[in-house]
């Protein structure tokens, strides 16, 4: 295994092409359907430039998700995208409430680690040049085009700069410096960034190219050398890998977020709703309203007056 990853691929970054495709990507799970059927409705009302979008689930949520599938909507199985090595189970820890995922390669892991790496995995099984990022709990309010993520023949990254460098970001940390290991970096040179958000955009090939050279450094499957440590993100392995590997080669820095997110806290009631949303910044088109914090769909609906 080398001891060190030299970048030498950056010269083969070519251009986007004039008017390059663009799919949107969800991984999602059951206890988010509906949350997931709001986001494609609104698509459909706000977003264009999009070629397809691809959801991304466990084989178990197929029948459920399939109910969302139309010409331009994949449902995807993470069967088709992950080894069969790495299988799921229900966790006796959680009386058998959860999932947990299980294999002889890695460490045994969550479904949000799991969606992660199904997000990391679809690039490799679909053909658009541009994929960005979105989680099933976002609801677009305000129209989009997806050409917003290109310029230049460069693709948009977003990246926080400095970030890391503050209190309060011990965990972002790790999963930077996790990510500098898989990726062969040189562990003395530490990011200071944070690439953690929703609605992004990847290049395609930058996303194989980067599982390519994981596999280069470790003389195995990149699957099993992310999924060896249970701290990661995938937004900081990408970010890092075109920063610190690429140099930034095809691509572009940005910080603003298109998505205005509830990250925390309590179910906004309909007063905190709206003044929620009157504060969404000019270019944010989006909301995000974590779905763990437990605000009701049908609220949502109701609020952004899609009912």
């Amino acid at each position: 295994m080398n001891s060190r990853f030299v970048p030498d691929v950056a010269t083969r970054i070519e251009p986007l092409p004039r008017k390059p495709s663009a799919a949107i990507v969800t991984a999602s799970y059951a206890p988010d359907f509906e949350r997931c059927r709001l986001l494609c409705e609104t698509m459909d009302r706000h977003v264009t430039g999009v070629a397809r979008h691809y959801i991304l689930v466990e084989h178990r949520d197929m029948a459920l998700f399939r109910q969302l599938e139309d010409s331009r909507r994949t449902i995807v199985d993470e069967r088709d995208l992950l080894p069969r090595w790495l299988r799921a189970f229900k966790d006796p820890l959680s009386l058998f409430r959860r999932r947990v995922w299980l294999s002889l390669r890695t460490q045994p892991l969550r479904g949000w680690h799991v969606q992660q790496l199904r997000r990391i995995a679809i690039a490799a099984r679909v053909g658009e040049d541009v994929l960005v990022f979105c989680d099933s709990d976002v609801a677009f309010l305000k129209p989009f085009d997806a050409s917003a993520f290109w310029r230049d023949g460069k693709v948009r990254l977003f990246r926080r700069d400095g970030v890391l460098a503050n209190d309060g970001h011990d965990e972002h940390r790790i999963w930077s410096r996790n990510a500098g290991w898989a990726l062969g970096i040189d562990p003395v040179k530490v990011s200071p960034h944070d690439y953690i958000s929703t609605l992004i955009a990847w290049r395609r090939e930058t996303v194989n190219a980067m599982c390519g050279q994981i596999e280069k450094m470790h003389d195995r499957d990149w699957v099993s050398v992310v999924g060896s440590a249970r701290k990661f993100s995938e937004c900081i392995i990408y970010g890092r890998y075109v920063d610190d590997v690429l140099e930034g080669a095809g691509h572009f820095h940005d910080s603003a977020g298109f998505c205005r997110i509830h990250w925390k806290g309590e179910a906004l009631s309909d007063d905190e709703f709206r003044r929620f949303v009157g504060a969404m910044a000019p270019e944010q088109v989006a909301i995000g309203m974590q779905s763990f914090i437990g605000t009701d769909v049908g609220r949502i609906r109701r609020l952004i007056e899609l009912d």
